[in-house]
């Protein structure tokens, strides 16, 4: 017989690492309103409004916007595998982790890549990587606008002029730094870019939004080859969410209940507004950390506000045991350093409904009693 399994009850935590970020009450409701079935008219409705909301916040008016069933990684690779077909050059910016995942997604779908790499915590020169491009003419050029495993926030608004005098794409994964620092779409001319709802949304992780400007939209319709993913194949999920609405597959429909809330929440607050907000409280924090020793790891001036990457005090002998205790005795999470990182930084969210005031208040706090 199977054993029995009591329901469900989890701790209420503080959650302050890379991602997943506090969710707001409103968000949590909106998950548990009725499904209904994802052909419903009324679904539809939702999934209108939810492209509407994502192009605003996008600061877009691409057509193909919509959330990618799945975390911010399906964005990744909708995009990749969309975008690149084999034999494609494309160049990757790679400082850090999650750049590495963009160069090694576009060689999965066949792609000749070339990387362009600095030191982990640093941002690219703009000029440099257009002098890249002027010697490469890639047919991609991606790059991270918020790396998460470095804390480095990455100009993007003179690139694509130089992309696109050589007919290629310019691709932003913006995926920790949407809706807490302005995405300009349009205005920067990014063709292609996506995010998760996990991180500045404070939404539940399950849905990557996603937009495909008219130039990467030729790009996808004049394959010569199919897409190597059904699932993520734009020509058929683009149906979907405008088009025909031919069915594809079976969407989160109440995954898509709390995007249109924390969609909602954030535009209902102002953009600028939210982005101020993320600011203050990044700057809170980092006087705060200043005052008691910590040093950042990150260019001071490319630094994330919802991302803080700081050094781990040479007080602290073990950096994953004084996580613990954060999490244990405080209920706080905060995230360890990735890759050549790992053991030497701390990575502190604060992001969306958790950029406030009296959070960065119980972190330092937390951190006092650790210290």
């Amino acid at each position: 017989m199977p054993a029995s399994f009591p329901p469900l009850n989890l701790p209420t935590r503080l959650l302050h690492g890379p991602g997943p970020s506090p969710v707001a009450p409103s968000v949590l409701e909106a998950l548990s309103k009725p499904c209904i079935g994802h052909m419903d008219p009324e679904f539809m409705r939702v999934m209108n409004e939810v492209r509407e909301m994502l192009q605003a916040v996008f600061r877009t008016e691409n057509e193909m916007t919509l959330a990618c069933s799945g975390t911010g990684s399906a964005g990744a690779e909708m995009l990749m595998d969309n975008l690149v077909e084999p034999g494609d050059r494309c160049l990757i910016g790679v400082n850090g982790v999650f750049g590495g995942r963009l160069a090694d997604k576009a060689g999965r779908a066949g792609g000749e890549v070339e990387t362009m790499e600095i030191d982990w915590g640093l941002a690219f020169d703009q000029d440099t990587l257009i002098a890249r491009v002027e010697e490469l003419k890639p047919k991609l050029l991606a790059v991270v606008h918020a790396e998460t495993s470095t804390g480095v926030h990455q100009p993007f608004d003179r690139l694509a002029d130089a992309v696109h005098k050589h007919g290629g794409l310019l691709v932003m994964d913006c995926v920790t730094s949407f809706a807490g620092l302005p995405v300009e779409i349009d205005k920067w001319g990014v063709d292609a870019a996506y995010s998760g709802t996990q991180k500045c949304l404070s939404c539940p992780p399950g849905l990557a939004p996603v937009t495909l400007s008219e130039r990467a939209m030729h790009k996808v319709n004049g394959r010569g080859s199919k897409v190597n993913s059904w699932y993520l194949d734009l020509t058929l999920v683009g149906n979907y969410w405008s088009g025909s609405r031919a069915y594809h597959h079976t969407a989160p429909v109440n995954m898509n209940y709390a995007l249109h809330e924390a969609l909602r929440l954030a535009l209902e607050e102002g953009l600028d507004e939210r982005f101020a907000r993320h600011e203050s409280a990044h700057q809170q924090l980092k006087a705060g950390l200043l005052q008691r020793g910590f040093e950042y790891a990150s260019d001071p001036d490319h630094s994330l506000p919802m991302l803080n990457l700081v050094k781990v005090p040479d007080t602290i002998a073990d950096e994953a045991a004084a996580r613990k205790r954060l999490l244990n005795e405080h209920n706080l999470e905060i995230g360890g350093g990735l890759g050549a990182l790992a053991g030497k930084c701390w990575r502190i969210g604060l992001m969306g409904h958790g950029a406030r005031s009296e959070n960065v208040d119980a972190i330092l706090a937390a951190l006092d009693s650790i210290g």
